[in-house]
């Protein structure tokens, strides 16, 4: 379980980015088409009225002059005519519309043309288009009715096909978190569709397939360099115990062990990252093993053992590298004790190296916490975790970063939680959790 998280802001998913977006297209889309079939049919009303009228009045004025009389529809000097019809040129029909709807197209259009000269009446002819506007109405709701069915239809479509996309692409950010977790193993596979979709999970699982190779060259590189260092640091060891006692055969010697324990702890990460390590599990008491690490490491630790509430009290309140009472039980684990020893003790060896005193254990129910009055962790170790020869800040002092690089690796191995924070206060805080 990797320890370090990111805060994410609250996000809207794509399946719904797609889907409201697809909405509002046909939306406009309808609402463009709606618009222009009204425009077309109100100007192909409003002409064919035209048509009609100037007909009307051409087959009117025949009859007038051959016969003197009117066919029905037609008007001479009607009171209802607009005045712009009122003085119409000689022989030249025109045309007017009275009354007001959308597109300035009137319900009734008129035809006009003067009978003889200048003083003669003038024959009107009027087409009322009440009844095509009440059509052209009647069509603008059908038109509506028919967009809010087809966007009804629509939504759920773009919906699941949103959600098809979305899958896909969810799957590929799973498998890059995995990655980024660690989990180099950790693939894609054959995406379908063959779109932009499948290319990019291909890439990624491209991406994986030459981190991987890439870390395991690194990995292996570092075995074989620790593994091949080891008998001739021994060999050095041995070398300066021939050496005549003095000062320098001190500082030579206390320089030769920090080599050894820089060999030894890539070994154990070595090991650690070719998933070599098994551990051996028992039941032990926690606060006793805890209590037995900090002796171990001869470093004025104070540990407190807190009993759980449903269970009897036997705390101990210990300090620097003081005996911890035989047989102290507060919380029995099964767990590797050996392991155990070893996680607690680099925390505390890293509390003392990189912080100040006091450094105080406590040890409560299955938890584990060590805390020390430092600088703190630095803030890229709480958010990506520990790396290898990297310490952070500089005031928190030198060394090579393995240590809880170390502790780390050997928590996830017992399926332990390690948890690095800083107190509100000041100081690291390291909670190891270990599982039920």
């Amino acid at each position: 379980m990797r320890p370090f998280h990111r805060l994410r802001p609250a996000r809207v998913s794509l399946r719904w980015k797609i889907a409201a977006l697809a909405a509002a297209t046909a939306f406009l889309v309808v609402a463009a088409v709606g618009v222009l079939v009204h425009l077309w049919t109100a100007q192909d009303i409003r002409g064919r009225a035209e048509a009609q009228a100037f007909n009307t009045v051409y087959s009117a004025m025949a009859t007038y002059r051959r016969t003197g009389t009117l066919i029905d529809g037609a008007e001479l000097d009607p009171a209802e005519l607009p005045a712009a019809l009122r003085r119409p040129a000689d022989g030249v029909r025109h045309v007017a519309h009275d009354g007001h709807v959308e597109g300035n197209v009137g319900p009734t259009v008129w035809a006009a043309q003067r009978t003889a000269g200048p003083d003669s009446p003038v024959l009107a002819v009027r087409v009322n288009m009440s009844s095509d506007l009440h059509e052209l109405r009647r069509l603008d709701v059908s038109m509506a009715l028919a967009s809010l069915v087809a966007l009804a239809a629509a939504a759920p479509l773009a919906v699941y096909g949103a959600g098809l996309l979305a899958r896909r692409l969810r799957r590929v950010s799973e498998t890059a978190g995995r990655i980024s977790a660690g989990d180099l193993d950790a693939r894609t596979g054959p995406v379908e569709g063959g779109d932009e979709v499948a290319d990019i999970a291909a890439t990624v699982d491209l991406m994986a397939d030459s981190l991987s190779r890439r870390l395991r060259t690194e990995r292996q590189f570092t075995a074989d360099v620790a593994h091949e260092l080891r008998t001739p640091v021994g060999g050095l060891l041995a070398a300066a115990d021939l050496l005549p006692r003095g000062e320098t055969e001190d500082l030579l010697r206390a320089r030769v062990r920090d080599l050894r324990g820089l060999v030894e702890d890539l070994l154990e990460i070595s090991r650690l990252d070719a998933g070599a390590e098994r551990p051996v599990r028992d039941r032990v008491p926690l606060g006793a093993v805890v209590s037995e690490a900090v002796v171990r490491t001869g470093l004025d630790t104070q540990v407190i053992v807190t009993a759980p509430a449903d269970a009897d009290p036997h705390g101990s309140d210990l300090h620097g590298s003081g005996t911890a009472p035989a047989g102290e039980t507060v919380e029995t684990v099964e767990t590797d004790p050996r392991r155990l020893e070893r996680i607690v003790g680099n925390l505390v060896v890293n509390a003392h190296r990189h912080g100040e005193t006091p450094v105080r254990v406590t040890v409560e129910g299955r938890t584990v916490v060590v805390r020390d009055h430092g600088p703190g962790f630095p803030r890229d170790l709480l958010v990506d975790g520990p790396r290898r020869f990297h310490t952070g800040a500089a005031g928190r002092g030198s060394g090579h970063g393995l240590g809880l690089t170390i502790a780390l690796g050997q928590a996830r191995l017992l399926g332990a939680e390690l948890r690095f924070g800083n107190a509100p206060d000041g100081g690291a805080v390291a909670t190891l959790r270990l599982p039920a």
